[in-house]
């Protein structure tokens, strides 16, 4: 990760083809493109690979979750749980329909905890939302049987975790819906992009239209084409759907090669005894895009995490402080602040996440350390990054 690192002769063809036609838009100009479709194309291959009838590609991964969510009829005043460690387009998915972001603590999955989410559940609550962050999954098990309890929709952000699986599924096709992101720094890029899959006809069927102003798609005029409904700008461009038409060939190729690189540094870190591994859950298989450990305390991982920066060990991640990724640093979420005016109903059930308290998080994060892991070292990079790691952190106890 990312798949930029490998970029090649298959993607130039790729795009070169696209600007050959001269048809950089998904939708329409069919006589011009000599049947080239390549966002169609690559639909058809993510279906394939990812197990599911129906894949939509979209603009990117926060559009993907939007475009979810909208099409499986969530909007305004609806609740949807989703986890204190993601990426900030979490929330900013539920806000843009109108819905409710409820954050709950993550446990040592760093995700969704089963037992937070029970009891975040109101009559509001339409979705639960767990993000597969670093690679890795939330107890998906645990979660469907809540979500089949309480007749929610369990929607897969898997935006950061393409390639893994549970219980033998594809991350995303566990759920009732599926998001991914292919953005520039993703295991498979488009250089900006997402997806959603589904098994579900209706929420595809919606998600084409939605995605696209609402045009319904029929027949081979767009200018005649109807709009049973609202919808919004979130296509994908032809240009960046050949860039992923051939990163997805290649996505067994990176995992090989990103779980050759993790195991390497798991097993040089795996003796000591100060640092634990992040839990997967019983059936789940990491993309092996990071290695995520845990510090005994959150005052030794803040040092062990500068410690590894000044030895020469880049890409290392302390979220405890991140901007992006941990809602301490959401301050736009938590005082609301917005170019115009929210929606009556997010003003009104908003949490004062000023005043949460989500310690169990903290007490996971704040230990925390996550290392991406490079499809484009050599051998003697990985062997060299394992050796400086463990003497870095056996220092920690």
């Amino acid at each position: 990760m990312p798949g930029f690192e490998l970029f090649g002769e298959s993607e130039k063809s790729q795009v070169q083809d696209v600007l050959d036609s001269g048809v950089l838009m998904r939708y329409g100009f069919d006589g011009m493109r000599n049947n080239h479709w390549k966002a169609l194309e690559l639909e058809a291959a993510l279906s394939k690979r990812m197990k599911s009838k129906y894949a939509q590609l979209v603009s990117s991964g926060t559009a993907a979750l939007t475009v979810a969510l909208a099409s499986a009829g969530v909007g305004a005043g609806d609740e949807v749980i989703m986890p204190t460690f993601t990426f900030v387009a979490s929330f900013e998915s539920i806000l843009a329909i109108g819905a409710i972001p409820i954050l709950v603590n993550v446990d040592d999955t760093l995700t969704l905890s089963p037992k937070s989410v029970e009891s975040a559940i109101t009559d509001k609550t339409k979705v639960v939302m767990p993000v597969h962050m670093c690679g890795s999954m939330a107890d998906l098990g645990a979660l469907k049987t809540i979500c089949d309890k309480h007749n929610l929709l369990l929607l897969e952000d898997a935006c950061q975790a393409i390639g893994g699986s549970y219980d033998g599924k594809p991350l995303g096709s566990y759920g009732d819906i599926g998001c991914f992101s292919f953005d520039y720094v993703k295991t498979i890029t488009c250089g900006e992009g997402g997806a959603i899959i589904t098994n579900n006809e209706q929420y595809k069927i919606n998600a084409d239209h939605y995605s696209d102003h609402g045009h319904d798609h029929v027949g081979n005029n767009r200018g005649t084409e109807t709009h049973p409904f609202l919808g919004y700008n979130f296509r994908i461009s032809e240009l960046h759907a050949a860039v992923g038409c051939a990163q997805i060939e290649r996505l067994d190729d990176f995992l090989s090669i990103q779980k050759k690189n993790y195991t390497v540094l798991r097993d040089a870190l795996s003796p000591l005894s100060n640092i634990t591994f992040r839990k997967v859950p019983k059936g789940g298989v990491e993309n092996y895009s990071f290695i995520s450990i845990f510090l005994p305390t959150t005052e030794l991982a803040k040092k062990a995490h500068t410690a590894l920066g000044e030895a020469g060990v880049d890409s290392c991640f302390y979220w405890f402080d991140n901007n992006w990724h941990y809602y301490k640093k959401w301050e736009h979420l938590t005082h609301k602040r917005s170019l115009g005016k929210l929606p009556q109903e997010v003003m009104n059930q908003l949490p004062d996440y000023s005043r949460s308290d989500f310690a169990k998080s903290d007490a996971w994060i704040g230990r925390t350390i996550s290392c991406l892991v490079k499809l484009s070292w050599t051998d003697e990079q990985v062997v060299e990054r394992a050796t400086k790691m463990k003497e870095v952190l056996e220092k920690f106890v």
